[in-house]
């Protein structure tokens, strides 16, 4: 019993000895806990603070990488610019070396400049020395420059005494004739002064009543004749003095006479090509290199133009509006010359406004087609050139006019085939009612030079009162006669050299001068 008391005092002492250790176990687990989950909460403080410092790190390290990009950019650049510099440096260097070669070189030229320097003093001090005998000199030269021009001035007055006087020696009324070429049966018509290229001869071959042929030959002679081969520049050599007494102050008139279909309008206006110009260009350019040639001699000129047409014995303006029959114009004389009342009249500035103004004015003539052409002028033109000049050195002033003139084609109503048609027969009754009041004209100044007093029948015809001063002995005019070489055309032929020739022996006076003197 003892035995087992004491064995169960014994396991109870066990059991407190346990139970105390059990207890300071579980004070010890308690504790360890605590302990753990102390370190638990340090472990996870360090955890946190060791992420916030390797998040830290990795901004840290971003940045300095950021920072090693900039600073290799950085050093890139510098590199770039320390080898730009370099590449500076060392063109300034070869710079600096060849501006020493040229500061050498420059220095040189200084040396010979200034050396050149010194000789051109030396001769700077030669020629003050000669001055005062070249500006005796130039004083001297001055005089005789001024001596010259007046020289030339009086010799240019002696050129148009003399020019006047060739002229007025060949005639004041100069008739000269023009074959025109024909392909075709031609009339027997000869030219037997090969010399000179004065005469003309036609033949004509008609049967008597016995039935035996009979010829006759009929000479005529003028001022100058033309061959079918002569060309516009050849006839124009002829007449182009007379455009120069127009700038010295003369009135000329040029007119072409012949039926139709001879060639006038083509010997007055040309052809479309240089070689086949006609007078009036020509004249019209000889004018103008006349001008131009006396400016060096002090005179200036000033230059207008008008054109007319003269239809059915009513004068058109074909430089206006095209208002034929509406506009009465009336021809004006005084002592100014002559005018036409209500026209338009053109300054002129060059040959090339002139052309412009004929192309203006032939496109508006009255033409139509007769048996001898079949385009045919049914009208007169007249072309007046005026021209006024002034020489600035003595104050002298002139004044001339070219008329140049386009006749209607003259031939008998038969030739024309105007007897069947009113408007035909009209116009052609009015030309060579003209025309015939023309020679009717020419022979009374023929019988005034003459006899003395004799009327002459201006007013007769638009025609002659419009030329009145061209015809009465103020203008020095040229009769070009057109002839056709066709056998057809031979009757006309001849009535047209029977009028030249009564023209050419036709002596109206002497032209005058219409000039001024100084003021």
């Amino acid at each position: 019993m003892d035995a087992e008391r004491a064995k169960v005092a014994e396991l109870e002492a066990n059991h407190r000895a346990l139970s105390l250790e059990l207890a300071n176990a579980k004070s010890l687990e308690l504790d360890k806990r605590r302990e753990l989950v102390s370190a638990s909460d340090e472990i996870e403080k360090l955890r946190m603070k060791h992420a916030k410092e390797i998040m830290e790190l990795e901004m840290e390290a971003k940045s300095k990488a950021r920072e090693a990009r900039e600073l290799a950019d950085e050093l890139r650049l510098a590199k770039s610019d320390l080898e730009r510099e370099r590449d500076n440096v060392s063109n300034l260097k070869a710079t600096l070396s060849h501006q020493s070669t040229s500061h050498i070189a420059l220095n040189a030229q200084i040396n010979a400049l200034q050396a050149q320097k010194a000789a051109t003093q030396m001769q700077l001090d030669a020629l003050m020395t000669t001055s005062s005998d070249k500006t005796l000199d130039l004083e001297t030269a001055h005089r005789r420059i001024l001596d010259l021009e007046q020289d030339a001035r009086e010799s240019e007055m002696v050129r148009r005494k003399l020019h006047n006087m060739v002229q007025e020696l060949k005639g004041n009324i100069r008739v000269f004739c023009r074959v025109r070429p024909e392909k075709g049966r031609e009339a027997d018509i000869t030219f037997p002064d090969k010399r000179d290229h004065k005469e003309i001869v036609v033949s004509s071959s008609s049967s008597s009543a016995m039935g035996s042929e009979r010829k006759e030959i009929y000479n005529f002679g003028f001022d100058r004749v033309f061959e079918p081969e002569s060309t516009q520049i050849e006839v124009f050599e002829e007449i182009s003095f007379l455009a120069q007494s127009c700038v010295d102050g003369y009135n000329v008139c040029i007119f072409a006479y012949g039926q139709t279909g001879s060639g006038k309008s083509f010997t007055m206006e040309g052809g479309s090509t240089e070689a086949t110009t006609g007078m009036i260009p020509r004249a019209v350019d000889q004018v103008f290199k006349a001008a131009d040639d006396l400016k060096s001699k002090g005179w200036e000129y000033k230059m207008d133009g008008q054109f007319l047409e003269i239809y059915n014995e009513t004068i058109n303006d074909l430089l206006g509006k095209g208002e034929f029959d509406k506009k009465k114009h009336e021809i004006k004389h005084d002592k100014s010359g002559t005018r036409v009342t209500d026209v338009n009249v053109m300054p002129l500035q060059s040959p090339a406004s002139v052309t412009s103004l004929l192309r203006v004015a032939n496109s508006r003539r009255t033409v139509a087609a007769t048996l001898m052409n079949e385009r045919s002028s049914r009208s007169h033109s007249v072309f007046t050139l005026r021209i006024s000049g002034t020489n600035t050195h003595t104050g002298e002033s002139c004044e001339g006019s070219l008329n140049l003139v386009d006749l209607a084609g003259s031939e008998r109503l038969n030739s024309s085939g105007a007897a069947g048609d009113r408007d035909r027969l009209k116009e052609t009754q009015n030309i060579n009612k003209s025309l015939s009041a023309l020679g009717d004209v020419i022979a009374a100044l023929g019988e005034k030079a003459e006899k003395g007093e004799k009327h002459i029948p201006y007013r007769n015809s638009k025609l002659t009162y419009l030329l009145q001063n061209s015809l009465s002995g103020n203008s020095k005019t040229l009769m070009i006669l057109n002839l056709s070489p066709l056998a057809a055309h031979l009757n006309e032929s001849l009535c047209s050299l029977r009028f030249a020739t009564k023209v050419n022996n036709t002596m109206i006076g002497t032209a005058k001068k219409q000039i001024r003197g100084s003021s």
